[in-house]
């Protein structure tokens, strides 16, 4: 029986599901994934107990950078689909019980968009190019990049043009990729445009989106050289960022059930962060600093009370993840030395125990789902899958490995697609004897959704169990329990409470009327360590 969507603040407290549509399940049989995968994969995601589900780029896009090269924002990638199957993807969520949110990418297009080709096309000084940010190269034949920059991806982010007669032209930046020129937001047709693309989805039935990078978008009009410790930065968390976001919040609440805006917001300062989340601008934001933070209880401790006093103000509930598309999956950062999330820090060949990771990761679903506000899960946490750190090579896709010079281990590894079932790749993922996209390794059959459905040591059961409990009885005002240094120990509304161990010893549980759920068994009423605990009052 179709399930009633939930009330217009669905998002405060939901649980939402990403799904990376190359990896999530192959329909068409080429070993990519792609839409049809995904409706034949709804009913699952239903039973698995989430509210949304946010779908990575799916727009038509040369693949420089996973879809983020979006060329066309009103389209779907023939090896997706089409926008047709996209629309009935999102009815056929809907009827389940399902919001759909997509991913806006406005910082930068695509190379191959029409807009970036006319520009290439334009002379200096035209139109078509003041849409970009093309800039003459300093130097006497202006032969050296137009300010001192670094990409996001590592290296320089200009790139020069070469002009109709075949000398050295202009150059353009683009803050990630040289396949991805950086649009300058300062231009009202950039901005119209966006404005158009939301109502566009928005019309399609889409929940909300997803806004990649938010607080890159607004620069310094006069690119200014970096200078550390600056204020403002010339292209981060500048203020000209409030009024875009206030334009669509406006647009968002104009729908008879308003969509909701999710930013991407990198920013350490916490009051900064804050100001995203005004009554009228974004809804929510990603909450990297806890995603960030080792499997340490000062560092936990830490970030909850630092988020949530960040969120108080403004009235916007937090939001909290453990991993996506661009980090280190969750099992296998938890079982090394430095459990932490660091860019900088990703090396190959890193020491993991995996068993460890594994405990730990049980432990931390446990304590997300239990905070209050909105939690993401990445497709595969709730499988305990961990980073692939062996892919060949000559597979290797993400252009952070490849503008590193080989050095990053880059986002690959936790970019294989999904096992679904059977003992030996493609696991179900796509049809028996097709290669998928990128190699899955020979030993997941064992984590595989057939071989966990129905094991209740299993990790997909856990999160079954906690997403089917936290919709009904997690909920209400958080406030901290007394608890020894290694512990963090919280209480919601309704007699329930939170326990997680991250010492290296046992610990006593307090008086509780029924343990509802943990991530590992006590014994003989103590908590091991590496171990969450979900206890209601008598």
């Amino acid at each position: 029986m179709a399930q009633q969507p939930e009330p217009s603040d669905w998002w405060r407290d939901a649980a939402i599901y990403q799904v990376y549509p190359r990896s999530f399940a192959d329909g068409g049989g080429d070993g990519t994934g792609d839409l049809a995968g995904v409706r034949s994969r709804l009913p699952y995601l239903a039973e698995l107990g989430v509210q949304a589900v946010w779908f990575n780029p799916w727009y038509p896009s040369p693949m420089a950078d996973g879809g983020y090269d979006v060329a066309d924002y009103r389209d779907v990638d023939p090896a997706f689909g089409t926008l047709a199957e996209a629309e009935k993807l999102i009815a056929e969520g809907l009827e389940l019980g399902l919001r759909t949110i997509v991913d806006i990418v406005p910082n930068h297009v695509s190379d191959a968009h029409p807009w970036f080709r006319a520009a290439l096309a334009a002379a200096p000084g035209s139109p078509e190019r003041d849409l970009f940010h093309f800039r003459p190269g300093r130097g006497a034949l202006g032969e050296l990049p137009p300010n001192d920059w670094k990409s996001e991806f590592g290296g320089c982010p200009w790139t020069r043009t070469v002009n109709a007669d075949g000398s050295p032209g202009e150059w353009y930046l683009h803050l990630f990729a040289v396949q991805q020129p950086d649009l300058n937001w300062a231009h009202p047709q950039v901005r119209s445009e966006h404005e158009s693309i939301l109502r566009f989805w928005f019309d399609r039935g889409a929940a909300g989106v997803r806004i990649d990078s938010a607080g890159l978008l607004a620069k310094d009009p006069a690119l200014p050289d970096f200078e550390p410790g600056r204020d403002p930065h010339p292209f981060v968390d500048r203020d000209e960022l409030h009024g875009i976001y206030r334009s669509w919040r406006a647009i968002a609440d104009s729908y008879a059930e308003p969509r909701v805006l999710i930013g991407e917001i990198w920013v350490s300062d916490t009051e900064r962060f804050a100001r995203y989340l005004r009554p009228d601008e974004l809804h929510t934001a990603f909450n990297f600093d806890f995603l960030a933070r080792p499997w340490e209880p000062f560092q936990l401790r830490a970030s909850i009370d630092a988020t949530l006093a960040a969120h108080a103000p403004v009235g916007a509930p937090a939001t909290w993840v453990l991993c996506n598309h661009d980090v280190t999956r969750t099992v296998t950062r938890y079982g090394r030395a430095d459990t932490r999330f660091d860019f900088a820090a990703k090396a190959f060949g890193t020491p993991t125990d995996l068993p460890l990771g594994r405990r730990r990761a049980r432990a931390a679903a446990l304590l997300s789902l239990a905070l209050p506000g909105s939690v993401y899960l990445y497709q595969g946490e709730e499988l305990g899958l961990p980073e692939v750190e062996d892919l060949p090579p000559e597979r290797l896709q993400d252009p952070m490995h490849l503008r590193s010079g080989g050095t990053d281990p880059g986002r690959d590894g936790c970019r294989v697609p999904l096992p679904w079932s059977g003992s030996e790749p493609p696991y179900g993922f796509a049809p028996a004897g097709v290669e998928p996209w990128l190699p899955q390794p020979a030993g997941w059959g064992a984590l595989t959704v057939e071989a966990q459905s129905g094991d209740p040591d299993s990790m997909l059961e856990l999160y079954r169990s906690a997403l089917r409990i936290r919709r009904s009885a997690v909920a209400g005002e958080f406030a901290w329990l007394p608890s020894g240094r290694e512990v963090l120990a919280f209480r919601r509304a309704g007699g329930f409470s939170c326990l997680v161990n991250l010492g290296g010893e046992p610990v006593a549980l307090p008086p509780h009327g029924a343990v509802l759920l943990a991530s590992g068994p006590p014994a003989g009423g103590l908590l091991p360590p590496d171990t969450a605990v979900w206890l209601q009052d008598s």
